[in-house]
């Protein structure tokens, strides 16, 4: 038997698992892939939007360790300013350079790793998880633990336990769309500067500021409005989207392009999941196309890769012993039990694709370097003592998910809940018995700002 047993290998599910370990636990990961780092490292999801809230540096912890690592390897230029315009700073960084350093991390603190194995049952009785059942190639296996963390991304285990979720907008279920992200090689960022300096009407996030792209080592953009419509209207671009985004990474000439669009999915459905895979391929065929012809600077841009998987930005949320809401982000309400605080936006895509609302200057606006905070209540439920909830899936509304479903605040909420999972295992308490001070002095003895 294991003290800690961590479901998802992404940026949360490895931070709640070297947290847990530090603590002095016994700690298993489950993995589905055959390596880690989630969207971050499968599926072209990057750089980090953000570390930051105004000048402050607000995700620190396990998950700015894994960065200053990176940084160390060169495998990551740091936190740079955010050329965009959508938020503070952004932190670029090599994907296969992640997995490499995750895995050292995880040794490092003694964390056993399961790859290409998923979670197909749970045992459950009196409000407590007694194993998980795992599919692998060679048949199933129990997994027993004192403790679980839920870093699947869809609250899967909360899910076969049988405990209340619930999933997308609050007045109808739909969820964000979700986008296949893909990289390109062989672009002059030179030349995409140039346009972008010359042409204000395209880039109306950079309210004529266009010197902004000059003020980081990587560009980040969203904009092209015009060149976008134009497509649209003629057929080069099959679907509904405002604007054009990419970001360049770490490596000279590659570039993340963040674009397709793919609406009325359940990203809890594997048909839908299917159908969202082949409508994904077939979007960024068509934006690789536009930027190659009308896009100044991807002239001789290749396609590098597309997946493995389709990028997903929500879909069930555990009901916990505490909903966050968009009301508690704007107001940044400083919990007793706070574990993890954000400074991204609400940052809505409209589930019917034709918006993405950033929500300046209204009712669900954040001003200038607000820090809103994350309670312990909403990574736990009032139904079950021995699970803790981490990441995109923790106990959220749509609008407050909105903003704490980016991935360094998921690695925030992934060290607190890490660490909470830790404490529980070694002193044999229930996820609702453990004293939160002690909680909180560990997580800022781990490096954590709350």
């Amino acid at each position: 038997m294991y003290d800690v047993a961590v479901i998802g290998g992404g940026i949360s599910g490895c931070m709640a698992a070297i947290a847990a370990a530090r603590c002095g636990a016994s700690v298993i990961l489950i993995e589905k892939y055959g390596f880690l780092g989630g969207t971050l490292t499968a599926c072209g999801t990057g750089p980090m939007m953000t570390f930051h809230a105004g000048d402050v540096q607000v995700v620190r912890g396990v998950t700015n360790e894994l960065i200053e690592r990176l940084m160390n390897k060169g495998f990551s230029p740091g936190h740079i300013f955010d050329t965009t315009g959508y938020t503070y700073t952004v932190t670029p960084f090599s994907a296969e350079g992640m997995k490499l350093e995750l895995e050292d991390m995880m040794a490092e603190a003694g964390v056993e790793l399961l790859y290409h194995s998923v979670v197909c049952d749970v045992e459950y009785e009196n409000a407590v998880i007694n194993s998980v059942e795992v599919y692998g190639k060679n048949g199933k296996r129990c997994i027993e633990s004192r403790m679980f963390v839920d870093a699947s991304g869809d609250c899967d285990l909360a899910f076969l336990a049988g405990l209340e979720t619930n999933k997308g907008r609050e007045a109808d279920g739909k969820c964000q769309p979700m986008t296949m992200n893909f990289k390109v090689i062989n672009v002059d960022t030179d030349r995409v500067k140039e346009y972008i300096m010359n042409n204000n009407d395209e880039f109306p996030r950079l309210k004529s500021d266009l010197s902004k792209v000059t003020r980081a080592p990587k560009l980040s953009i969203g904009g092209y409005v015009n060149t976008l419509k134009k497509a649209q209207k003629t057929g080069k671009i099959s679907f509904q989207r405002e604007d054009i985004l990419f970001f360049e990474t770490d490596r000279v000439g590659e570039f993340i392009v963040n674009t397709t669009r793919i609406i009325n999915a359940d990203p809890t459905e594997p048909k839908d999941l299917t159908r969202a895979e082949i409508l994904g391929r077939k979007q960024a065929w068509e934006v690789l196309e536009l930027h190659k012809t009308e896009v100044r600077g991807f002239e001789n841009a290749e396609l590098e890769f597309t997946g493995p998987f389709i990028g997903i930005r929500g879909s069930r949320q555990l009901k916990g012993s505490y909903v966050l809401t968009a009301e508690d982000i704007i107001s940044c309400v400083d919990f007793d039990d706070t574990i993890a605080c954000g400074g991204y936006p609400i940052d809505i895509h409209a589930p019917e694709g034709n918006d993405t609302q950033m929500y300046e200057k209204t009712k669900l606006s954040l001003e200038y370097g607000d820090i809103y905070h994350i309670p312990y209540r909403s990574l736990i439920s009032d139904n079950v003592k021995n699970l803790i909830t981490v990441g995109r899936c923790i106990s959220a509304n749509f609008e407050a998910q909105a903003a704490i479903r980016v991935s360094p605040i998921a690695g925030a909420i992934g060290h607190g809940g890490g660490v909470a999972a830790g404490i529980c295992a070694v002193n044999n308490i229930n996820v609702q018995d453990i004293d939160i001070e002690e909680l909180r002095k560990e997580l800022k003895k781990q490096g954590a700002f709350i």
